[in-house]
């Protein structure tokens, strides 16, 4: 499964991604305002790792972020359960060579489309860590609105943030 971008393509993760992985995974800009899963640094041993991970997908719903044929970030879907089974939680990371060109809010766009028109998602939701200010921009390019603040809800390296709510709901 491949959804083709302006000048990248997001894609299934395969054998061959791992240096460029870890080359632009392996930023302490990058893994600021991640989850704490997201290691840093970034070894080539959890680049393997996570290609090896990412393969086994039956559902595609984790993409990488291809420009050039280089791994240059990541974007994923994580569809809810439960009583939330309509839902998803979009996350994403771009290397910073590639910042501000527009290339993750066409990329959310995408992904977005994605989610409405192939997995039964009416809602994609995102929580951005509190001072990720460029975060909660590319959401609100890509149409997301901003439903509400969780105080004091993310702790990332001893500083305690707040997490901002934001949602699209399918058209």
């Amino acid at each position: 499964m491949e959804l083709q971008g302006s000048t990248f393509t997001l894609r299934g993760w395969f054998d061959g991604d791992e240096e460029s992985l870890q080359k632009h995974a392996d930023n302490p800009k990058v893994s600021a305002f991640l989850l704490d899963r997201f290691p840093y640094p970034y070894s080539l041993s959890d680049a393997i790792t996570w290609v090896t991970f990412m393969k086994k997908q039956a559902t595609q719903t984790n993409f990488a972020i291809a420009i050039d044929g280089q791994v240059c970030g990541g974007i994923a879907l994580d569809l809810k359960v439960d009583a939330n089974h309509n839902g998803a939680e979009i996350g994403y990371w771009l290397a910073e060579p590639y910042w501000g060109r527009g290339i993750i809010t066409e990329a959310v766009q995408l992904l977005t489309r994605y989610a409405f028109e192939n997995l039964g998602v009416i809602r994609v939701q995102a929580g951005v860590f509190g001072k990720n200010t460029a975060s909660m921009r590319v959401l609100e390019k890509a149409g997301y609105v901003k439903e509400g603040v969780m105080r004091n809800a993310l702790i990332k390296k001893g500083v305690v943030m707040d997490k901002h709510m934001y949602a699209i709901l399918k058209p």
